[in-house]
């Protein structure tokens, strides 16, 4: 007979996430996963097998949350003031409010090119954020907001990369300034 379970699978994978993201894969042990945890290093065997499974089902427990942390607040950004480029701008400002930046792109740092799982992820993410991009620059070019001679496809892969830039500047730099200066730049392609 199978032993129940002792802790709430979901708040140990929210903290396993929480401590991933700010430490990265490497520097977090599984003496420190289990202390961080709160649970028996036999039951986080049980659970998740080993370290690296852990750390994948909690990349995959990420690009959920991104679903439902952007994508619903920016269609709704959308919906309410019927403008693409204010949608996009909420998308490049919301990649400046991470204190620890995106745990996809840590993990595409520090992982994607020994750890095609990881990679696989990553991809997977980056692949619906330039989708919500995709239709938010169909939408404006639908409402006349947006030119129809703008590339739908070429500006999602564009604002993709500039949001995976600006993660990774505001895990350095603290001037707010200076990122909504880049944000002003970036936005000027729709022109």
């Amino acid at each position: 007979m199978a032993r129940r379970k002792e802790f709430d699978e979901d708040a140990v994978l929210l903290k396993a996430m929480l401590l991933f993201w700010e430490q990265g894969y490497e520097k977090t042990s599984i003496q420190e996963l289990v202390s961080h945890l709160g649970i028996h290093k036999g039951s986080l065997y049980d659970t998740y097998t080993d370290k690296h499974t852990l750390y994948v089902t909690a990349l995959k427990r990420y690009i959920e949350m991104f679903e439902q942390k952007v994508t619903h607040p920016v269609k709704r950004q959308m919906v309410n003031t019927r403008s693409a480029k204010k949608a996009i701008r909420m998308m490049l400002e919301m990649a400046t409010h991470q204190e620890h930046g995106c745990f996809a792109v840590n993990t595409a740092v520090e992982l994607a090119k020994h750890d095609s799982e990881s990679r696989d992820y990553v991809l997977l993410g980056w692949a619906k954020a330039e989708q919500l991009i995709h239709n938010l620059i169909l939408e404006g070019q639908q409402s006349g907001e947006l030119s129809e001679t703008l590339n739908a496809e070429w500006l999602s892969h564009y604002f993709n990369n500039a949001i995976i830039g600006l993660r990774v500047m505001a895990k350095t730099i603290s001037d707010s300034e200076k990122l909504d200066h880049i944000i002003d730049m970036n936005m000027l392609v729709l022109e």
